[in-house]
């Protein structure tokens, strides 16, 4: 198949896996902050290709990980309104709130709806005048341009019972956050799709202020085998920068249409990370001249804050400081049919990765 064959040749990929035999020789900590990449090095079994002194960590780079219970909390009890009906992509459907999921409370009558997109849940909204749809907004600089382009559909078509619930995040200040946390880090494997939105300049101030090496990388195994290799090469000679591998799909500049259209809908707020904490500025806030389409402007409610479940891990996980396996319930209470935690249930999830693929 054009396009994918080519990347998983193993002729290639092998000779790839010699070369970074030969150049590497210093102990190196590499985080991929993608959860596509996460799952692509598990399932193509590239841990098992690097010498023993390359170290991968998986970061936060699942959206659905890192949306904070709390969101979820809100999220269920807007669906307990009369007259509310919640649309959701399916991936976020079984994530677990302090109490409950939506899995559960749509089996309970209430009206929660898997969409594929947001014109799907304009489209509800258009279809139930008398209802107030809410979208659940998660994802970072992919798949937010998708929700502010709804809003101003929204806006455009007069849709006024059509409403966003924001989590929407981005992705450098988390990155900038794990380097200050004083996690071990030589070097960002960067998510490709993030990048091919926002251009690979939003990492600059990694490599200038902490001399650390960053490169944005396809989902292929030669092609996060190539970016390891780009990074040991700049570790090993003590040059870092920045640099994407992905050069088909992601550039210095990025998608300047959907960042316009980002910046027209969204600013910037303090966000919370589930199992990280607040992050300055690191989080995507519908602008005041579109609050009528902001559900937390138009129907402001009060969540309480609860603690993680008991035991789990996901945060030090989330953080690159462990492993599922460092987790007591991990593949015994935790597992991907009835997760305790958020990094089970996403299949881009690290949790849901090692159960998954590690034997």
């Amino acid at each position: 198949m054009k396009y994918i064959d080519e990347y998983r040749k193993k002729d290639l990929i092998l000779a790839v896996a010699d070369e970074l035999k030969r150049v590497s020789k210093k102990e190196i900590s590499l985080m991929e902050v993608c959860g596509g990449h996460t799952m692509a090095i598990h399932r193509f079994g590239l841990l098992s290709l690097l010498p023993s002194n390359i170290h991968l960590l998986s970061g936060p780079g699942c959206p659905v990980c890192v949306s904070g219970q709390r969101f979820i909390d809100m999220a269920l009890a807007y669906s307990k309104l009369h007259g509310f009906i919640i649309a959701t992509y399916g991936d976020l459907i079984r994530v677990p709130g302090s109490v409950t999921s939506l899995e559960k409370e749509k089996a309970n009558g209430a009206d929660i709806r898997i969409v594929y997109s947001t014109l799907d849940a304009i489209e509800i909204a258009k279809n139930n005048p008398e209802k107030k749809v809410v979208f659940l907004g998660i994802g970072f600089e992919t798949t937010a341009p998708a929700t502010a382009a709804s809003i101003l559909q929204a806006q455009k078509e007069q849709v006024d019972n059509y409403f966003v619930l924001s989590a929407h995040k981005v992705m450098p200040p988390v990155m900038k956050a794990l380097v200050e946390d004083g996690v071990k880090i030589d070097g960002f494997i960067a998510p490709g799709h993030v990048t091919a939105i926002t251009g690979t300049s939003i990492y600059d101030g990694l490599a200038s202020n902490y001399g650390l090496g960053v490169v944005v990388s396809g989902f292929e195994p030669s092609d996060l085998m190539q970016a390891i290799l780009l990074l040991v090469r700049q570790f090993e000679a003590g040059q870092p920068k920045v640099d994407s591998q992905y050069k088909r799909v992601a550039h210095t500049e990025g998608n300047l249409i959907a960042q316009r259209i980002l910046d027209q809908v969204f600013e910037l707020k303090d966000e919370s990370w589930r199992g990280l904490g607040m992050i300055p500025l690191s989080g995507l806030k519908i602008k005041s001249d579109l609050s009528a389409f902001d559900v937390e402007v138009q129907f402001p409610i009060h969540v309480p804050f609860v603690p993680e479940p008991k035991g789990c891990i996901c945060g030090l996980i989330l953080r690159g400081l462990k492993t599922p396996l460092d987790c007591k319930l991990f593949g015994k209470k935790c597992t991907p049919s009835d997760p305790v935690g958020a990094c089970m249930v996403s299949g881009e999830g690290t949790c849901a990765t090692y159960y998954k693929y590690r034997s």
